[in-house]
């Protein structure tokens, strides 16, 4: 898989992974291998069905699809959509054998602020692996025990770069501005990791402080479609007029992921303007030629797309991709309908 396509998936499944970075200078796919492709046989569904109803059966069939990406993807979709009907499956997976799957439970209670999983998260505080421990102390810290942001500031300054990054994350989903300066502390530090460095720029720029701004650009004229990626979801969370202006500008990269990523930022912000690159996707037919993996990402980056710029052009592309082979694919779509219809579509 490429490393752009190994970028994508960690923004859909919301916590870090290892971020591997190429040497070459030119903006082309890098291939490294992740997990096998998660596809399958597109669900049996008819078109006349609800796109909503569809979704939200998309959703809860990824929270049990043995996969465990398929199954950390479902519950970042949940967390993200806030649809507490699916919060009783997540708070399963509290005790799934992944890691990572254990991980973002952990998270989505916290973002969800799910008290009735409150038993299960306190008993993750003794979880063997450290990552798990954090989320949980973020989620237990999102249900009201003040004394647990405590560990999100001291993990910061963690040896293990994983964990490093993944405070990083979530002092940036805090909101609190007195996490600023760990992030800034641990972004100067000399033995910080590369994922490190962007995670915490990131969670800088979703704290809002401009002054970030000059890194964040950085990435944009990257050479590296992934670093710009990076850059583009880093921008949007800052967002800042200059940081909408920097964003408007990359909807003329020459990398059309790069183009629907830039469409999906501007379109959290409000603004529609990358609606053309979306529906270039499928009136220009972008996807004839290219390989699965590639049709893959572009589907998925277009559907994320859709569902914030949530326009009646656009939308009616998405019940087609929830009929898509690829299980990612039919995720992205999935949470693209709900995003879109929770007071989105036609704003």
């Amino acid at each position: 898989m490429s490393g752009i396509g190994r970028f994508l998936e960690a923004v859909l499944c919301g916590f870090v992974v290892l971020l591997v970075l190429g040497c070459e200078q030119t903006a082309q796919p890098r291939s490294v291998p992740l997990l096998t492709p998660p596809a399958g046989k597109a669900p049996a569904t008819t078109s006349a069905e609800d796109p909503q109803v569809q979704a939200r059966q998309i959703v809860s069939d990824g929270l049990s699809d043995p996969n465990p990406q398929i199954r950390a993807n479902a519950i970042e979709v949940v967390a993200t959509t806030r649809d507490v009907r699916l919060m009783p499956k997540v708070q399963k997976l509290l005790a799934d054998e992944v890691v990572p799957v254990r991980f973002a439970a952990a998270l989505a209670v916290g973002d969800t602020q799910y008290s009735l999983a409150q038993n299960e998260i306190i008993g993750l505080l003794k979880d063997p692996n450290p990552n798990v421990v954090l989320a949980a102390s973020y989620a237990v810290w999102r249900l009201g025990n003040e004394d647990y942001y405590k560990v999100l500031c001291s993990s910061i300054a963690s040896d293990d770069q994983t964990l490093r990054a993944n405070a990083a994350l979530l002092l940036g989903k805090s909101g609190r501005q007195d996490g600023i300066r760990y992030l800034y502390w641990t972004l100067r530090r000399t033995d910080s990791s590369d994922k490190v460095v962007t995670q915490a720029a990131e969670a800088i720029a979703m704290l809002k402080d401009p002054a970030i701004y000059p890194k964040l650009w950085t990435r944009l004229i990257s050479a590296y479609a992934d670093d710009r990626v990076m850059g583009i979801r880093a921008m949007g969370a800052l967002a800042t007029p200059e940081a909408k202006n920097a964003l408007t500008t990359m909807l003329d990269d020459p990398v059309p992921e790069v183009r629907l990523a830039a469409a999906e930022q501007l379109g959290r912000l409000g603004d529609r303007i990358g609606e053309a690159e979306i529906l270039a996707v499928f009136e220009k037919n972008l996807l004839s030629g290219l390989d699965e993996q590639s049709q893959e990402r572009i589907k998925m980056l277009a559907a994320m797309a859709i569902g914030e710029v949530a326009t009646a052009e656009t939308y009616k592309y998405l019940p087609p991709l929830l009929q898509d082979s690829s299980k990612v694919v039919r995720l992205s779509a999935a949470k693209a309908v709900l995003r879109a219809s929770a007071g989105r579509l036609g704003r």
